[in-house]
């Protein structure tokens, strides 16, 4: 009986010491644990970046801040995730910035179509614009960490394309502005398809075509159902991943130091990976019996007399600050 007192005694005593410890100055704020969502599997460059820079905050902070990604939109969907950032659902997200083009219309100058077609153009449109976007996001209550491309887009489908008469009355997914207004102007229906529910949308033929990079068609086993690929390189798009501006304000001074250092690494790798996996996915796309085309004359023709329509379309909406965005790109 004795030692069961005694028992229960040092029981009490270690719960009670235990209840301090968490009283201690600082102890409480010992770890901060942050939720970023991701649109993508796993296995996408973009995923496989993010991961690598939460583990890289992670071992700069000593574990002080702990960053969660949930990939495929396991958490929210594409065009949820900066809305759940900015009323601090989550503290940190990654979306496709030009879906939110209807938003601002700066954020849609990376899919300006023929603007920037390479990734060392990309690059440069990227440092011409991040001023103006990280000041329109920082109006929102979001701090921009750091963007990281997709693949030159190209055109998706199930049948010769010659010329853009030949994209009339097809099913084609949308997934921003341009690429919605692209359907209008060569008579196709556009059906607005977010990257994690495309393989569906594919499968059960909600839509039949498309424009994306190499990535997102072989995460989507674009080859299952489609039979071409043309590889138009109409633009490069740019995945932006940000935090609350008010979690980041949260962190001491040297957990800020050490994210923002985490994240110019992670766009460095990002930029290089992306390049990397670009020719890869293509060679993916060959492997599993797509035909890969460079686009016909007449369909480039074609394509670019769209181009320029939705370049001037973009600049009417962006107005000064685009068109200053555009003349220090092309001064780079």
């Amino acid at each position: 009986m004795t030692r069961l007192l005694v028992s229960r005694r040092l029981g009490a005593l270690a719960l009670v010491a235990g209840a301090a410890a968490l009283l201690l100055p600082g102890a409480a704020a010992a770890q901060t644990k942050w939720n970023l969502p991701a649109a993508y599997p796993t296995d996408n460059p973009h995923t496989v970046n993010l991961m690598a820079f939460a583990k890289d905050v992670a071992d700069a902070t000593g574990g002080k801040l702990q960053i969660t990604v949930h990939a495929s939109a396991s958490l929210f969907k594409a065009p949820e995730i900066k809305r759940a950032v900015q009323t601090g659902q989550a503290q940190a997200g990654e979306v496709l910035i030009s879906i939110h083009e209807n938003d601002d219309p700066i954020f849609g100058v990376d899919v300006v179509p023929f603007l920037a077609t390479s990734y060392p153009q990309s690059l440069k449109l990227w440092k011409a614009s991040r001023p103006l976007v990280e000041k329109r996001l920082a109006a929102q209550g979001l701090q921009v960490l750091f963007a990281v491309p997709w693949g030159p887009q190209g055109i998706y489908a199930k049948k010769d394309l010659d010329k853009v008469e030949d994209m009339k009355g097809l099913k084609w997914r949308a997934y921003n502005v341009g690429t919605a207004r692209i359907a209008e102007l060569v008579g196709a229906q556009a059906v607005t398809i977010q990257a994690a529910e495309l393989p569906q949308a594919l499968a059960t033929g909600v839509v039949n075509a498309f424009m994306t990079s190499g990535s997102t068609g072989y995460d989507s086993k674009a080859w299952e159902t489609m039979t071409h690929y043309y590889d138009t390189q109409a633009w490069i798009p740019k995945n932006i991943t940000f935090v609350n501006k008010a979690a980041f304000d949260a962190l001491d001074k040297p957990t800020q130091e050490a994210l923002l250092k985490a994240a110019a690494v992670a766009e460095e790798r990002g930029w290089k990976l992306a390049e990397e996996k670009a020719t890869w996915y293509l060679e993916q796309l060959r492997a599993n019996k797509m035909k890969v085309l460079p686009p016909s004359d007449t369909l480039k023709a074609g394509l670019t007399k769209i181009g320029d329509q939705l370049t001037a379309d973009w600049l009417k909406k962006a107005g000064p600050d685009g068109q200053a965005v555009i003349e220090a790109y092309r001064k780079m």
